[in-house]
């Protein structure tokens, strides 16, 4: 039974997925109903063409009319989205296949990997000869304009303690998800007072992790960005992805509640 549906599942995406203009006429009637001229207005295609594919369409009951018009049923706008999804996901993965590919993805959760779709917006920043260490300045840009911080450190960077600093003597505040080995090299740096009084009000949080850290994540007022490790274990200072969207930061924000989850259980 469950054989069954499965292929049943598969043929009807393979269906919907073999023609280009059939993934055009439906991207327009998920949009709204319309009729085979309505139709050919919109995409372009020949009325043939058009009327031909509405024709098989309507024939395997993935679309039906009422009166001139033409309407998705219920399951067609799920194989749909699905569609949609999976080419979008593949788009970004090819788009930075720089970034994903020889990389550490374990630490990424299912949930985040089925959402990659919500990194569409972002940005690959890298280095590049005559600016080695544009994406650190990038992220520097990123936490000195901002009066919040949620982030996985895998490293100390020298300029990280100060940064932290900034924000805290601003009334802000950091969350921070770190290996143990450097959580007294980041705390020390920053102003005693500062960081007492952080502390007390619940304005810095620490979460020192005993496992390695394997993915690097900040999470800004407006922004957010994401590095990873490559499969030697090193990290990869040379290329992050950055994104000002409000699906990356709730991208981010999903990822980073997940791995503090697994730290604090």
């Amino acid at each position: 039974m469950k054989m069954d549906i499965h292929n049943e599942i598969n043929n009807n995406i393979k269906f919907l997925a073999k023609s280009e203009i059939r993934l055009k006429i439906l991207s327009e009637l998920q949009n709204s109903p319309n009729s085979v001229h309505g139709l050919v207005k919109k995409t372009k295609i020949t009325y043939s063409s058009v009327s031909s594919n509405i024709n098989k369409l309507e024939q395997n009951n993935y679309i039906k009319k009422i009166k001139s018009k033409y309407y998705l049923n219920p399951m067609t706008k799920i194989y749909f989205q699905t569609l949609m999804d999976f080419k979008n996901s593949v788009e970004i993965i090819t788009s930075y296949s720089e970034f994903w590919d020889k990389h550490n993805l374990n630490q990424i959760n299912i949930d985040s990997l089925k959402n990659i779709t919500d990194l569409k917006d972002s940005k690959l920043i890298e280095t590049t000869p005559l600016d080695i260490y544009k994406p650190h300045n990038t992220i520097k840009s990123q936490i000195s304009n901002s009066k919040s911080l949620k982030a996985i450190f895998p490293y100390l960077h020298p300029e990280y303690p100060q940064l932290i600093e900034n924000i805290l003597k601003d009334n802000g505040q950091v969350e921070l998800i770190i290996p143990k080995s450097i959580s007294n090299a980041i705390t020390s740096k920053i102003d005693l007072k500062t960081r007492k009084t952080a502390i007390k009000e619940k304005k810095l949080t620490i979460y020192p992790i005993e496992n390695n850290l394997k993915i690097y994540l900040t999470i800004c007022d407006k922004s957010m960005s994401f590095g990873l490790f490559k499969n030697d274990e090193s990290f990869d200072q040379n290329r992050i992805l950055i994104s000002d969207s409000e699906k990356s930061q709730a991208w981010a924000d999903n990822l980073f509640k997940n791995i503090k989850y697994d730290v604090i259980k």
